[in-house]
């Protein structure tokens, strides 16, 4: 072939690019494999103890059955498909739940009103296993402000509940503080509380931090808050047991000046800068971020057109860099006007219908946010768990069969791309694919059976790694045949593939002894080479080399030959044979 842009010059064009292509990725590396919870509950510190997660676990699940005894129900006051066509009388009710207990999940889809069913009872067993997923211990405005004595003996409290419940594995998989701002005014209040409490839980765990233990900054206006925040960090490491670069971070997006700076730019990517890695997330402030917008109290809520804009400004800013994105809260509680042991039939109705408007007024901002992409938000009450997870759940479940369908055919083609060494550079887009599967299970939407419908293996599921799992398949190449869609080898499939491979190292063997009786094939390929998997020429058979070899002996000269290439000869019928 004829080329006109000299090799020194295309090496120096292609090196430049290389190292801008490197620093882009590193800037930009995609989602994060990790865990990311679907919901953060505000706390105040003064009321926080090591067992509020079970307490909040059971005010949850009391809250669902007193107010939807059944899916029926449930599926009404949420308004989820189909839910019209579902029975109202009790014996009805009843039928229709023995019918779907019987039922495989696979038969169930074809019933009316599978995903109310289904939905209400991952939801039950939700509450009843994980009610709390993510945590804040709050010392601004769930807090307030208090005289300084009472916060420094809350933070003090407040450490020494967290250490209990390490202790006692009570505490919920994520927990965190928000301390107050580090504006002018309450700067030095917020570094205190942060210090008074790391320290006493420094003391007490002997440096030990709660697993995924962060710490929320809000009210953020300029990059230097976050500068001084990770200061302080590096102070309290240093003096303290607790290791290196172990203290996290994350920010409250709820000024204005958080979405546009002074100068006109968003700001986000530089806030992220100036954590010097330790920033892992954003927060949306729906209150106060309207509030600086202006909006009157009644128009503030997350469906308001400023959220959404500013919801856009994170995804753009933010998209791509691993740091997760978490929507606002809805602050209208499902809470009855009525308490009391002794409530008339009336009462009880009246509490149930404010339960059921307030959740479906909570469940449409939560799909609005799962439909922008925004996975996790914020709740105040218990009583918000349940619709916070039937949104999820049924946000997952309703998109599950064509989410399974696309991930597989874009496996199989990563994996085709992979195993013949050609191009594929797509591997966030895989990593993005993956998180919805890796988001449902992680919430319980999806069962670790279900998510085999995408092809992959329940060990390719665990890595949370789309390019561990395009590694892990080049890995096992030579033996992916004798595995089945759950990467379980058979006996039998062992059994072939080892005869198989002995014959092939013999006849290998043979060749090498007696060259004369190589022979050519009808497409000019050698005896060790796989047409399916040729990768490079061989500059004297003409044949071509697969990398790595079946036989895993043959080797490349330096002229660029085969080593088996001792003929052009025609070759015999067992010769081809074995060539695979």
């Amino acid at each position: 072939m004829n080329f006109s842009v000299p090799t020194k010059d295309k090496s120096r064009i292609l090196d430049t690019l290389g190292k801008a292509n490197k620093a882009f990725q590193a800037i930009y590396p995609g989602d994060r494999p990790e865990r990311q919870p679907v919901h953060t509950v505000y706390g105040g510190a003064d009321l926080f103890r090591a067992d509020t997660a079970q307490k909040m676990a059971n005010a949850a699940l009391k809250t669902l059955l007193e107010n939807a005894a059944d899916f029926t129900e449930f599926a009404r006051a949420l308004e989820l498909p189909d839910h019209e066509k579902l029975p109202r009388k009790s014996a009805d009710i009843a039928k229709l739940v023995k019918r779907f207990d019987k039922l495989t999940a696979a038969k169930r889809k074809d019933e009316t009103g599978w995903l109310a069913y289904a939905t209400y009872n991952k939801v039950i067993h939700k509450l009843r296993t994980e009610a709390l997923e993510d945590f804040r211990i709050d010392f601004e405005d769930g807090f307030g402000n208090r005289s300084w004595e009472e916060e420094d003996a809350t933070a003090v409290q407040a450490a020494l509940e967290v250490a209990k419940g390490m202790k006692t594995k009570s505490l919920p998989p994520f927990i965190g503080i928000r301390i107050k701002p580090f504006t002018e005014d309450l700067k030095e209040r917020g570094a205190r509380t942060l210090d008074i409490f790391l320290t006493t839980l420094a003391k007490v765990t002997n440096g030990k931090l709660p697993d995924n233990f962060v710490v929320m900054l809000p009210k953020v206006t300029i990059p230097e808050q976050i500068t001084a925040l990770v200061q302080l960090f590096e102070a309290i490491e240093a003096n303290t047991k607790i290791p290196k670069n172990a203290l996290k971070m994350e920010m409250m997006v709820e000024t204005t000046q958080s979405v546009i700076g002074a100068d006109g730019s968003n700001p986000l990517r530089r806030y992220v800068l100036a954590s010097k890695g330790r920033m892992i997330a954003t927060a949306f402030g729906t209150y106060d971020y309207t509030a600086a917008n202006n909006i009157t109290a009644k128009y503030q809520d997350m469906g308001h057109a400023v959220c959404d804009f500013a919801h856009m400004m994170m995804k753009v800013s933010l998209g791509a860099t691993g740091i997760w994105l978490s929507d606002g809260a809805t602050n209208v509680m499902p809470i009855g006007p009525h308490r009391g042991a002794k409530l008339t039939p009336k009462q009880r109705t009246e509490n149930k219908a404010v339960v059921h408007r307030n959740w479906k007024k909570a469940c449409d901002h939560t799909r609005h946010s799962l439909w922008k992409g925004l996975y996790q938000g914020w709740d105040l009450n218990p009583a918000q768990f349940p619709m916070r997870y039937a949104a999820v759940y049924s946000f997952f479940l309703e998109s599950y069969d064509d989410a399974a369908a696309r991930l597989k055919a874009f496996v199989e083609r990563a994996a085709r791309a992979t195993l013949t060494s050609d191009v594929f550079d797509d591997a966030a887009t895989g990593q993005g694919l993956l998180n919805y599967f890796l988001r449902g299970l992680n919430c319980g939407a999806i069962s670790e059976q279900e998510a085999l419908a995408t092809g992959l293996s329940l060990a390719e599921i665990r890595t949370r790694s789309f390019l561990k799992i395009l590694e892990g398949r080049r890995r096992n190449a030579d033996d992916a045949d004798c595995y089945d869609e759950r990467g379980s080898e058979s006996l039998l499939g062992w059994v072939l593939s080892a005869l198989i491979r002995s014959i092939r190292v013999i006849c290998v063997l043979f060749m090498w002894a007696c060259p004369s009786l190589t022979h050519k094939s009808r497409a000019g390929r050698v005896l060790c080479c796989s047409p399916a998997r040729s990768v490079s020429g061989c500059s004297r058979c003409g044949g071509f080399l697969r990398s790595p070899p079946r036989c895993g002996i043959r080797k490349d000269l330096p002229d660029g030959s085969c080593r088996f290439a001792r003929s052009r000869e025609s070759r015999s019928a067992w010769m081809y044979l074995v060539s695979g």
